[in-house]
């Protein structure tokens, strides 16, 4: 679950840092152990704490340090798939019930937000999604029609409102989903963090799960400082962190780099014309691009790169050479913060729960939708945790743990998917 040669984020420099929290040492007992400190782990632990459960998180870093304080702060709504091939894949009953918990993401979000006081620099102004080709222009117009028809006040954007909007010219049209916005990821997560140690859970940070195992009807926890942890309960929130805690659920995902760069403040003539009225960005590419400005005036680009973790400013040329292509005018501004973190992605594109054993559940793979998402699943397992009825309030089946065919080739699979993806950008202009 560590791995200390990540570079720290953009948001680790604006986060307000709060009071270290200690390792866990010694022998405890609680109701429910969390693993990990993300967006998951920490809206879980708070929904317990609510419900008046004896919660204990234990993170192998710190709270936010993975991919949870690493992302683009982009709150979207929705999942990968839109609602009719949803529906088409799961059925009628399951496919509106994932389409009707996933299209509230971002309100879970704000919602605990404004709840909580959480200061982290949220802004709900929309989410633009852009298309730079005529299939995917086609792709976003009837994704937009699909969530209008299900009584969003979506905006269609043709390519001079477009243009004005993201002030770039490098797109064919959009659409306009009012759901979403953006925060920095990290004070959100430190925000989560310090509202459930206010409902009454218990966080421990730098405490590094070894082992879990089942003995005499409860589950026996091992932290790598010795500490150990008795439960009635486990959940699993690793997500692209995930290590070898439980059989097969390491090699059941693919943790893929997502990269991202911000440019120094950009001064008000440089910066006018960028996303003036507020909007986060990601564009409609299979290799996309998502882009926004924070509350410091920077422009920051995220995207794929590659498998491996970055080794220096070599790695993150793509997403400068992608600013220069949105925004020539950009060309020749600081970059000041290179970063990646990982996220977990699912063969089928959908984030999973499971329950390997009594008693232990795993919930993650968000597949780039994390934010919202993450928050949002980690709320309702943390809600019915324990009760017969969690299967009904879920999104999705829980379903068994399955291991990807020959997982030790995960960077040949990363490699081979980001080239044909590129390759049909490509084709499709």
């Amino acid at each position: 679950m560590t791995d200390t040669n990540m570079p720290p984020s953009l948001w680790a420099d604006t986060a307000q840092p709060p009071p270290p929290r200690p390792p866990l040492e010694g022998q405890q007992r609680t109701d429910v152990l969390v693993v990990g400190g993300g967006f998951t782990g920490l809206s879980a632990a708070l929904a317990l704490a609510e419900r008046g459960i004896d919660a204990t998180l234990v993170d192998a870093c710190s709270v936010g340090w993975g991919a949870s304080g690493r992302n683009g702060g982009q709150v979207i709504p929705g999942l990968k798939y839109d609602p009719d091939e949803l529906i088409a894949r799961y059925g009628r009953d399951l496919g509106e019930r994932m389409i009707d918990i996933s299209g509230r993401n971002s309100d879970v979000v704000f919602d605990l937000i404004k709840r909580h006081d959480i200061r982290c620099e949220a802004t709900r102004n929309g989410w633009i999604q852009p298309a730079a080709t005529h299939t995917a222009l086609k792709v976003t117009q009837s994704r937009a029609q699909q969530w209008a028809a299900r009584g969003v006040e979506v905006k269609w954007l043709d390519r001079a409102e477009c243009s004005r909007r993201l002030g770039s010219e490098a797109y064919l049209g959009g659409w306009l989903d009012p759901r979403a916005g953006g925060l920095n990821p990290l004070a959100y997560a430190r925000g989560l963090a310090s509202a459930a140690e206010h409902a009454g859970a218990k966080l421990y940070e730098h405490s590094a799960v070894e082992s879990i195992n089942r003995e005499a009807g409860r589950w026996q926890v091992t932290l790598s400082n010795r500490g150990k942890v008795e439960a009635d309960q486990v959940l699993i929130c690793t997500n692209g962190y995930t290590g070898g805690l439980q059989k097969g659920l390491e090699k059941s995902l693919i943790a893929a780099n997502s990269f991202q760069i911000a440019t120094r403040p950009l001064t008000e003539a440089e910066g006018k014309n960028i996303l003036p009225e507020g909007e986060v960005a990601s564009d409609a590419r299979k290799l996309l691009l998502y882009f926004r400005r924070d509350s410091s005036g920077r422009f920051l680009m995220g995207g794929r790169g590659p498998f491996h973790d970055p080794k220096g400013a070599q790695d993150f040329r793509h997403l400068e050479r992608a600013i220069h292509k949105l925004y020539p005018a950009l060309r020749g501004v600081e970059i000041e913060y290179r970063w990646a973190g990982r996220v977990a992605l699912t063969r089928d594109a959908i984030p999973h729960v499971h329950q390997p054993a009594p008693g232990l559940t795993v919930a993650l793979g968000y597949n780039g939708r994390g934010v919202g998402m993450g928050t949002h699943l980690g709320k309702l397992v943390g809600e019915y945790l324990g009760s017969d009825s969690l299967q009904d309030h879920l999104p999705f089946p829980i379903s068994t743990v399955r291991q990807i065919p020959l997982h030790g080739l995960q960077r040949f699979y990363v490699g081979s998917v980001v080239n044909y993806y590129r390759v049909k950008d490509w084709l499709e202009r």
